[in-house]
């Protein structure tokens, strides 16, 4: 196949949209435009900041088209100046039909999960804390209902047992470049050939699990719940929004703390055991925290007002703060450190 005459307008906001956009330009697809959020401030000093996408548009000379709301008038009359035979969209907002429909060839999406398992807008982190051992991408053609419309390619990754959401979106974004690629040349090819495309409806499960936006308060870690559920929990959140939760530490303070990584132990809890009350090795500067069954070892956390670190570089950081000597404390029978990194 020669050159494409593909005429795409690509619809993304964060850096997991960047790839497939990259992947495009890489092979000289023909991106007429790019849409994405409008700016807005971040960050102590408020500055205004670009989206990731509209990063990648400047810096190739793409046009970016940023729309307060998608049915603008403006905004639909500069989109149909570009007249696109296709629109792809990856992480990006829920469109309205005469946005979707405009294309001649439709309008596809890139979704981070086995359709029509987790519909939302955070599949990769909703699966992990899930407990789920695979996920992957769907692309499908856009219709009304979101997240429903007829599937047209899908792959799997496996979900490894202590693999956070960082870890899987980083390789669910290296493969939506191909995904990207793939489902862009059968749309060329069948409209070359003068067929339709061929997609599957997806199915009607009863058992449907929802990926709905997490909040600051979704985020707040439940200690009742089993080691496994709490272990799924926190590396569902991690690297970002991050788990939190209230820990009374041995100076009777109340520290809010971000977990980031934990292990299981398999060291079940006693029943005079306090649920989420923090145990702390100092020897072996280890942090235990009590779960409904077992213990969970933290790994790595951030303390108030402190950089996210390893638990004993905090730990450490915590006997100086109080002017401990670790010979203080009483010594914790467990396993070790060196265990759980």
């Amino acid at each position: 196949m020669g050159a494409s005459k593909l005429r795409i307008v690509y619809m993304g906001t964060p850096e997991f949209a960047v790839a497939g956009l990259d992947a495009l330009i890489g092979k000289g697809y023909d991106v007429v435009a790019v849409v994405t959020m409008p700016d807005k401030p971040a960050g102590r000093g408020h500055q205004i900041q670009y989206s990731p996408v509209k990063q990648y548009a400047l810096a190739h000379n793409i046009p970016v088209l940023q729309p307060e709301k998608l049915k603008d008038e403006s905004f639909i009359e500069e989109l149909r100046s570009y007249k696109a035979d296709l629109q792809i969209v990856t992480a990006f907002r829920m469109l309205p039909e005469v946005v979707w429909a405009m294309p001649r060839l439709g309008t596809f999406n890139v979704h981070g999960s086995l359709l029509p398992q987790y519909r939302g807008a955070a599949p990769i982190n909703r699966a992990v804390m899930n407990g789920e051992k695979e996920t992957g991408l769907t692309t499908f053609m856009l219709k009304h209902e979101i997240d429903t419309g007829n599937m047209i390619l899908q792959e799997r990754i496996a979900i490894g047992d202590d693999e956070d959401a960082g870890s899987v979106h980083d390789r669910l974004m290296e493969l939506s470049k191909e995904m990207v690629l793939k489902t862009v040349r059968l749309i060329e090819e069948c409209d070359l050939e003068g067929k339709p495309v061929p997609t599957v409806p997806q199915p009607d499960l009863a058992d449907l699990k929802p990926a709905p936006k997490i909040f600051k308060e979704d985020c707040e870690i439940d200690f009742h719940r089993s080691a496994e559920e709490v272990h799924n929990f926190v590396r569902g959140l991690s690297p970002y929004p991050g788990a939190w939760c209230d820990l009374d530490f041995e100076d009777g303070s109340v520290r809010r703390v971000k977990i980031f990584a934990a292990s299981l132990t398999g060291i079940k809890r006693s029943e005079n055991t306090e649920i989420g009350k923090p145990l702390i090795s100092w020897y072996d500067k280890m942090l235990f925290i009590p779960c409904n069954d077992e213990y969970i070892a933290v790994r790595e956390l951030q303390l108030p007002n402190k950089r996210r670190m390893n638990v004993r570089d905090a730990l450490n950081g915590l006997i100086n703060e109080w002017g401990k000597d670790p010979k203080d404390f009483e010594r914790i029978d467990g396993p070790s450190y060196d265990a759980f990194a």
